[in-house]
């Protein structure tokens, strides 16, 4: 179901998710998203910047965090400290990474995994070692692809289905039966680049319910997108009237 304009949670806008729920996002999201996210009980933690990073995505979850999954989190040692303090009492661990971030590709790609399935896919000759032994360690199957922001590539529909604008992707996924939706590249703002990426506009919120960060109505894809989200049976929760900003993914833990 889409919804213009405001939010929209299992039929009722108002309706609270239990407690527990808790997502990181981008440090530059407007407070008006953090007052939506929270009445709806959800703890929000806001990114802190990576100054060793490009500006345009030195506030990008994906880019210095990876959830190996709902309680665990490898964090780059650039702001390791910060997101210790900012878990403390929260019952989710965290773990150092070992590779520093620098700004320069493929520098900065280390933790930017992507994830659908029982299958982590991204080029692996710069994943963080670390990273690399906890995706070992929980059985997935590792796919490599020559693109290194694979995260930033992948908006995570469903358990076996993603989109992408990401051609290499596309054919990758498809060769192991996920339902793959391409795209056409571009028409997503991100600041100091042309464009930004189709995952780093989408957050799974528990099995039915996805944030996304904006609409999409611009997008010349924008009937394949919403057919492929019916298709899903999502639930849409809308962060922004605005055109879809890349905020480096909505990360979701605890659902």
């Amino acid at each position: 179901m889409f919804v213009k304009g405001g939010i929209y949670v299992k039929n009722n806008p108002f309706i609270p998710y239990k407690k527990g729920n808790l997502v990181i996002i981008d440090g530059r999201v407007d407070e008006k998203v953090i007052k939506f996210l929270e009445k709806l009980n959800i703890k929000v933690i806001k990114t802190v910047k990576c100054e060793d990073v490009h500006e345009a995505i030195a506030y990008h979850p994906d880019i210095v965090l990876h959830p190996i999954n709902y309680k665990t989190l490898i964090v780059a040692p650039n702001v390791f400290e910060y997101y210790e303090e900012k878990f403390f009492g929260t019952g989710i661990e965290l773990i150092r990474g070992e590779k520093q971030l620098v700004r320069d590709y493929p520098g900065d790609i280390a933790y930017n995994v992507g994830r659908v399935y029982g299958y982590a896919i991204h080029n692996f000759k710069y994943t963080d070692e670390k990273l690399l032994f906890y995706l070992k360690k929980e059985g997935l199957e590792l796919i490599h692809v020559n693109q290194g922001y694979t995260k930033c590539s992948m908006a995570v529909v469903d358990e076996k289905a993603i989109i992408t604008a990401d051609r290499p992707i596309y054919e990758a996924m498809t060769k192991y039966y996920i339902d793959t939706l391409l795209i056409e590249p571009g028409h997503i703002k991100l600041e100091g680049f042309n464009y930004g990426f189709i995952g780093g506009c989408f957050g799974s919120l528990c099995k039915n319910d996805i944030f996304i960060s904006g609409k999409f109505n611009n997008h010349p894809d924008k009937d394949k997108i919403k057919k492929f989200l019916k298709k899903h049976k999502k639930n849409l929760i809308f962060l922004s009237n605005d055109k879809i900003v890349d905020l480096g993914t909505i990360i979701t833990l605890y659902c």
